[in-house]
């Protein structure tokens, strides 16, 4: 818990970094913070939320927190598991029957049509685990690339029903058996899909009953609502050029960000789709230091929560994994929509770097979060750069990755 009245010790370090990376162009601004048991031991916020008009980043600024949704939905889902509503071992076509007979790619970046049986049926712990055979279609050079796109629309707000979403997810090729290996891709966003069957309602509508509004976080939600606007940060990247600049789309050139996004849509990106900010993540955070509960509020039993915080993944899993050919975990595992620190020598700040056990995640557009239980702390970092792979191979674009690792390495000073 963090204790409103306990002065905040000097942040000059943590905010003269940030600003230095703000004054080259490397980020527009970010908001850092860093908690411990009874105290907020840094809040800093630097730079500009909207650079062309002035307007500077503040601490309750909002922002699209992208992959940072991952664990918000992970334990929406476990709320249901802790009622009997479902079991990790059951088969999603309980409740999606559309995934009763799924095929599997013999080659991901082969023909669609070259195909195997699934050797047994999705259940919920793939879809926690990452191990369902599902992916991201941008995280393929074949033709799994367009069919994802062409049959599922833009991977925050599509426009396609909730129903639509399913069935067409259920149409395409895994790109593993189940259970196999760890695929990191739409398994989230199903697994919001889910939570709305087995729930009988909104997505959105069960995040704000059972987590937002019991944490008091007012300001996370799918949009934005008109009254608010006018503190949501616009969305930053590189040009040709590497200078930053202002995107209103995705690197891919697709309208991933959309400015409000229309009611009629009924897709919510359960993976990816999320504004907060960086004081209404901090609440959810310290569940997971605090034995799923803040504030006298209960959000998930200790033992549920110490399962999610447990590896599931096997160490011949955790060395596979990898996204555009680099490594997903090193010294980590995967619990259950969180990575695990197991060899904290060689954890990696990106993902997460502290005691054995420390919890946390990235998210594309530079935010970042993790939870040590070995000590209390816990730290927060969000920007609003817009993430694109082929730059970042040039080395354009990684000042938000610079940005974190020495924003993680002052937190660390400070503990000792």
């Amino acid at each position: 818990m963090v204790d409103a009245n306990v002065e905040i010790p000097d942040c000059d370090q943590v905010a003269m970094m940030l600003q230095g990376l703000v004054n080259t162009g490397q980020i527009a601004g970010a908001v850092a913070i860093t908690s411990r048991p009874g105290a907020l031991v840094h809040r800093v916020a630097a730079g500009w939320r909207d650079r062309e008009a002035g307007e500077p980043m503040t601490h309750d600024t909002i922002m699209r927190i992208a992959s940072l949704s991952k664990p918000l939905t992970s334990v929406a889902a476990l709320m249901l598991l802790e009622e009997g509503r479902f079991a990790l071992d059951d088969p999603i076509s309980k409740w999606a029957p559309e995934f009763r007979a799924m095929r599997v790619l013999r080659d991901p970046e082969g023909a669609l049509d070259d195909t195997i049986a699934a050797a047994r049926e999705i259940t919920f712990m793939d879809l926690l685990t990452h191990r369902a055979g599902l992916t991201y279609g941008a995280f393929h050079l074949g033709p799994l690339a367009k069919v994802y796109a062409t049959t599922l629309g833009l991977d925050l707000d599509s426009h396609l029903t909730r129903e639509q979403w399913i069935a067409g997810l259920a149409s395409l090729p895994l790109i593993d058996q189940p259970g196999a290996n760890f695929h990191y891709g739409v398994s989230t966003d199903l697994l919001g899909l889910l939570i709305a069957r087995i729930a009988r309602m909104h997505l959105s509508e069960f995040l704000a009953e059972r987590i937002f509004l019991p944490l008091n976080m007012s300001d996370t939600g799918f949009t934005v609502p008109a009254a608010k606007r006018n503190r949501r940060a616009k969305m930053y990247g590189f040009d040709a050029a590497g200078r930053l600049e202002h995107r209103s789309v995705h690197p891919r050139q697709a309208p991933a960000f959309l400015p409000e996004r229309p009611e009629s849509l009924s897709f919510v990106s359960a993976g990816a789709g999320l504004w907060s900010t960086g004081e209404d993540y901090l609440k959810f955070a310290q569940l997971f230091v605090s034995d799923g509960a803040l504030d006298g509020v209960r959000i998930l039993h200790r033992e549920t929560l110490r399962r999610m915080m447990t590896n599931h993944l096997t160490e011949q899993q955790a060395a596979d994994a990898r996204n555009f050919g680099l490594p997903v975990f090193t010294g980590q595992g995967f619990g259950l929509g969180v990575a695990v620190v197991i060899d904290p020598d060689k954890a990696t700040v990106t993902r997460c770097k502290g005691g054995i056990g420390t919890v946390g995640w990235p998210g594309a557009y530079g935010g970042w979060w993790q939870a040590d239980p070995t000590d209390g702390t816990v730290l927060i970092f969000l920007a609003q750069n817009a993430f694109d792979m082929q730059q970042a191979a040039r080395g354009v674009g990684l000042g938000v990755y610079s940005a974190i690792s020495q924003f993680h390495g002052l937190a660390s000073t400070r503990r000792e």
